[in-house]
């Protein structure tokens, strides 16, 4: 199972508002044409799987939709004009087209071809370019620009259709889409996220609802989740910060079979409608960091989206991260803001009954998110943020490109399908190897060792010149392996290397200068100092309990990784590793959303052979296995998580999830 779908149709662009109405004047049919003609430009388009559009069906509409609406909205094309807008009047936020029930029957059935492309095997996952969009229209009612709800069709089609028992539905739309929570919030099958702008029920669509402590009814407890913000201008660390607190933890438990996102990019920078300011790169890192659920299976469907130039671009981002290419660099990432982490805590707190992960999160913070322009004041409000910007004031520099690598990946064991041979050793790396084992390793003389360093240099050389992206080595002294590849990489690729360590040895790097940052799972506390940049995790078993590393990955790894944003991800797996082959393959494949995919994975000759091929085939980009039955993580390996959490957070700042009473909203600079 491999490739990208794209599904579009010039066809959806063959409606418009037909008078004047300043709400919907920005839900245009350029949004559609500038995403796509972005993609062809790109050269995305022609790597893509092209699937066909067709209509949807009256029973794939009414998988959702109440029969007397349907009929309603099928007398639209024969409407007069006059008589358009009567029909529209009775709605909120949308307009109608004599051409819009033809377009939006194609958008349902854009959105399900999707959807069977991915199921049946024919492609991976994939993208559908539709209009219009869906995620705010109910049972009975259009809303917010959209007509039939393609999403929330679209997972109760997958069920019907494939047997589906647990779909996750990730909605990062900037409005939050009410109609897909009405959908399913009593069904335990259906796990619905959303963030957005929400500014305590003052922004559209104004619904109590649509706060954190809105969980879900009766069985669908647990299974809605919203993370309202409550202030403009969140930038990545607050997406990011999202997803690796709430989201992704929460995800990994509920173990989805397909991911469904709503993909709208006005939360982007310079919408007229978010006011938010996460750039386009943001997206393909949330959508390599959704690629590790549901065995990689996730249908990315448009929403919003009205800044026409950040929407291409975005639109761009989430396509390179679905074909495969390395993700783009992200810089200053950090703290969230404290208004995201109110939101953070809160959710959390909300939650901590319904999920394992949440277990330990503190209570609600009160005075909190219900707080309201009203008792705020409206002066005081307006003081503290700031005016809003309008779209013409904020810039931002454009992506730069992400081209796929010659070579993706290199294996110096044996020819694994797919992957690149090294071939004869230059003689300048050969002499680059000899340096190095002349330093601090006199005593290694044998051949096989002195050739283990020369591969190191040379597969590190080739990563510095564009010719490979990542790479696998069989060593046979892990330490000093890891030792000389930090050097080297360090003197000629970055200045910033993440070396992830799994097993009991003291790694011999120097993390004193915060150039080298060290995360090692362990079963017991190795020798030497630890520092903010040096973090030994000691978990039960070595790490042998799939949900303390994921645990511990989610909420701890990949925020530092993150923040210190390495040029290189180095992973090891000592003599006394026990991680299990689909923790690792999962950890391997989360971590390539880092230094753009430039990875060194070093195993063991005497490891398991599955070893061997599960790495290769995550470095290569395979999706990772489902790591399902999690479970709760071993109290003392939570215990051991948080400890470590507190002990850097004053340093980390993307490692914060809850509020202390000593940390005031004047403290968040």
């Amino acid at each position: 199972m491999s490739g990208t779908a794209l599904l579009y149709d010039e066809e959806m662009t063959r409606y418009k508002l037909l008078w004047e109405d300043p709400v919907c004047k920005v839900e245009v049919p350029a949004r559609l044409t500038v995403s796509f003609e972005a993609l062809r430009r790109a050269g995305l388009e022609q790597r893509c799987e092209r699937v066909c559009v067709r209509q949807a069906s009256d029973e794939e509409i009414l998988l959702i939709h109440s029969k007397e609406y349907l009929e309603a909205v099928k007398q639209t094309p024969y409407l007069s004009l006059e008589d358009l807008l009567t029909f529209t009047q009775q709605y909120g936020d949308v307009y109608f087209h004599p051409n819009i029930y033809h377009c939006a029957k194609l958008a349902i059935g854009a959105t399900l071809q999707l959807v069977d492309s991915v199921m049946t095997g024919k492609v991976r996952n994939g993208m559908a370019l539709v209009r219009p969009p869906g995620h705010h229209s109910q049972r009975s009612e259009a809303n917010g620009y959209c007509v039939f709800n393609n999403v929330a069709i679209a997972a109760l089609y997958a069920k019907k259709h494939y047997n589906l028992k647990r779909v996750l539905i990730v909605d990062w739309d900037i409005h939050h889409g009410q109609g897909i929570q009405y959908c399913f919030e009593e069904d335990p099958s259906v796990l619905y996220f959303s963030w957005h702008r929400y500014e305590h029920q003052d922004y559209w669509p104004n619904l109590p609802e649509s706060d954190y402590d809105s969980v879900g009814k009766g069985k669908g407890t647990g299974f809605n989740i919203n993370v309202p913000w409550n202030k403009v201008g969140m930038t990545n660390s607050d997406y990011l910060s999202v997803f690796f607190h709430v989201l992704l933890p929460v995800a990994s438990e509920f173990d989805p079979e397909l991911v469904l996102v709503c993909a709208g990019f006005d939360s982007a920078i310079g919408d007229p409608e978010g006011h938010m300011c996460a750039s386009p790169e943001i997206f393909g890192h949330l959508t390599h960091l959704l690629m590790s659920l549901s065995n990689g299976r996730l249908c990315a469907v448009l929403e919003g989206g009205y800044n026409l130039t950040s929407l291409s671009q975005s639109v761009c981002q989430t396509v390179h991260t679905l074909l495969g290419d390395p993700t783009p660099l992200l810089t200053g990432i950090g703290s969230p803001c404290y208004s995201a982490l109110e939101s953070v805590h809160n959710v959390r707190a909300a939650h901590r009954m319904n999920w394992s992960c949440f277990n330990r999160a503190a209570p609600v913070i009160e005075p909190s998110t219900k707080r309201n322009k009203v008792d705020e004041g409206a002066g005081e409000k307006k003081e503290e943020e700031g005016p809003e910007q309008t779209t013409e004031d904020i810039e931002w520099p454009e992506p730069l490109p992400r081209p796929a690598p010659p070579a993706h990946t290199v294996v110096i064991t044996s020819v694994e399908p797919g992957c690149q041979h090294l071939e004869e050793l230059p003689q300048a790396y050969t002499e680059e190897a000899e340096k190095i084992r002349n330093q601090p390793y006199q005593e290694m003389t044998d051949k096989v060792s002195l050739k283990c360093l020369q591969n190191i240099v040379s597969i590190l050389e080739k990563m510095k010149n564009k010719e490979v992206l990542n790479a696998l080595l069989v060593v046979p002294d892990m330490c000093v392996s890891v030792s000389c590849a930090v050097q080297h990489a360090l003197k000629s690729i970055s200045d910033r290397v993440l070396v992830v360590f799994v097993g009991d040895e003291d790694v011999p790097v120097d993390t004193s200068d915060g150039r080298v940052l060290l995360f090692q799972i362990c079963s017991k506390e190795p020798k030497g100092m630890t520092s903010h940049y040096h973090v030994p995790l000691c978990l039960s078993k070595g790490g042998n309990s799939r949900a303390s590393v994921l645990q511990a990955v989610l909420g701890l790894l990949l925020p530092l990784a993150y923040e210190f944003s390495p040029g290189l991800v180095l992973e090891a797996q000592g003599d006394s590793a026990q991680l299990e082959g689909p923790v690792w393959t999962q950890l391997s494949s989360l971590l390539q959303g880092l230094a753009q995919g430039r990875t060194l994975a070093l195993l063991q000759p005497d490891g398991d052979r599955n070893m061997v091929n599960a790495t290769c085939a995550s470095l290569f980009g395979s999706p990772a296995p489902s790591l399902s039955p999690l479970g709760p993580a071993p109290a003392q390996d939570v215990d051991a998580i948080e400890a470590q959490r507190h002990r850097l957070q004053d340093r980390w700042g993307l490692l914060l999830n809850t509020i202390s009473e000593s940390r005031t909203e004047s403290q968040d600079g």
